[in-house]
């Protein structure tokens, strides 16, 4: 069996340097990126007794790796949906096997703001394995910090820092959502309903007969749309006739009693009192103090 049939590599540097490096010019900037795939090929073995200059985040697509943190003879088995993170000047040491199938993806990452950049998307500073479960979006991303680190096109270094953002806020959203709501099911049905109300606000819609259309009560639809949301369903609906009512006011014409029918609101006095309560004035109001901001 040949060399290719054995694994899979394909990898990308900056500037071409297989030497790590820290870099403080910048807020972030991605070093390089690569991702494995064993098939048949025994083991492929890393071994960083002094670690690198670098922070490294790890994903396990498929198959499992074997971490040795801290204390070099325990066996940590990180299973795919897993994320595993290194800082600078931390001891590496993992070994992939080829009975696993393991596929990897891998970023080197370093500059001026990492570690509170890595807090601010839930990445803790004592966190080395994150749960993140296994997604199309992440290999996605991985396999275009590749190509761009690869291909050095205009502005690729700028798309490389976006791209490694969208990865922590990807893995930041799955954080978030393991405190709320784990089931599949939920998940997507929270996310009809969110499509269905911002495709239909401005009709008039009974939470009550939508949850009986989906096959549920009231109560636990709205429980549940809370605590997937952070808001109940009616005030989800009224943020978005608000909001859409506020650019209305702002870009249009249209007096406050269209505007209120637009947005679905019959009465106007009662579209007005619903605008004031939640931006503290008036539909009049805010677009008279629109006014004397442009004269």
């Amino acid at each position: 069996m040949g060399v290719s049939k054995r694994m899979y590599i394909n990898s990308a540097y900056l500037n071409n340097s297989l030497i790590d490096f820290k870099d403080k010019s910048k807020p972030l900037v991605v070093g390089s990126c690569g991702t494995y795939h064993l098939f048949t090929r025994p083991k492929l073995p890393t071994y960083r007794p002094r670690g690198r200059l670098d922070f490294q985040i790890l994903y396990i697509a498929s198959g499992k790796a074997h971490f040795y943190f801290n204390d070099e003879g325990i066996d940590t088995v990180v299973p795919a949906g897993n994320m595993v993170v290194y800082r600078p000047k931390e001891p590496q040491k993992y070994i992939y096997y080829g009975t696993d199938q393991t596929e990897v993806f891998w970023v080197h990452f370093t500059g001026s703001n990492v570690t509170n950049i890595l807090r601010s998307y839930g990445i803790k500073d004592d966190i080395r394995v994150i749960n993140t479960g296994t997604s199309l979006e992440y290999t996605r991303l991985f396999k275009q910090m590749i190509y761009e680190l690869q291909r050095c096109q205009y502005d690729y270094k700028e798309m490389l820092t976006l791209l490694l953002r969208q990865l922590f806020i990807s893995i930041h959203r799955h954080l978030s959502m393991e405190h709320k709501i784990k089931n599949a099911y939920l998940d997507t049905e929270m996310e009809l309903a969110i499509q269905y109300f911002n495709d239909n606000y401005n009709t008039e819609i009974n939470i009550e007969n939508y949850a009986a259309s989906r096959g549920m009560s009231v109560s636990w639809f709205i429980r549940s749309f809370k605590q997937y949301a952070n808001t109940t369903p009616m005030q989800y609906i009224v943020s978005i006739r608000v909001t859409n009512a506020q650019m209305l006011l702002e870009t249009t014409n249209y007096n406050v009693t269209e505007i209120g029918n637009i947005v679905g609101y019959d009465n106007p006095l009662y579209f007005s009192r619903i605008f004031k309560k939640q931006k503290g004035v008036s539909p009049s109001e805010y677009r008279a103090l629109l006014k004397n901001k442009t004269t």
